[in-house]
């Protein structure tokens, strides 16, 4: 059985997995005939070297594909419920307060997936640099990351707690 913390595994409400499920339903078939009808009717239009519309719905097919892929990975990926919680330890599901090294500021956010959307507070992956630093980290306990313009930022976990919702 996967861990909590497991960085393959993306918890989810049953609404996001039903809407996401949704969204690869509709693109894996519907979507598919829809963009194939486009291509179909640009490439009757003639030369496709200097044809707009072609190349428009080849670029839309593509980023298309690339959305039923990460749906599809996600979604065979996904546990839908809540993560186990343990108070005081970072995980996916909690509500999170850092203070960054050298700064008095504190930050609180929910850590869960970027899917998960309308939470009334941030929402930062455990997937990103900051949250992979933080994930399992108890209260009191540093972590040390890489921005992405490689400079290191460290952060000291303040609180860790349940998120509980609106």
């Amino acid at each position: 059985m996967a861990d909590s913390r497991d960085e393959n595994v993306t918890w989810l409400t049953q609404e996001a997995y039903d809407r996401l499920k949704e969204e690869y339903d509709y693109l894996s078939g519907p979507g598919r005939v829809d963009i194939a009808k486009k291509i179909e009717a640009a490439r009757e239009e003639g030369d496709l070297r200097e044809n707009g519309g072609y190349h428009a719905a080849k670029d839309e097919q593509g980023k298309m594909e690339a959305r039923i892929f990460h749906l599809r990975q996600l979604l065979d990926n996904a546990k839908v419920g809540e993560a186990p919680k343990t108070e005081g330890v970072v995980g996916p599901g909690m509500t999170v307060t850092i203070r960054f090294e050298g700064d008095d500021d504190e930050v609180t956010f929910l850590l869960a997936s970027r899917e998960e959307t309308g939470a009334p507070i941030d929402v930062y992956s455990p997937k990103s640099p900051l949250g992979a630093a933080i994930n399992g980290k108890k209260i009191g306990e540093r972590a040390t990351y890489s921005m992405p313009n490689g400079r290191q930022n460290t952060v000291e976990i303040l609180e860790a707690v349940p998120y509980i919702g609106n």
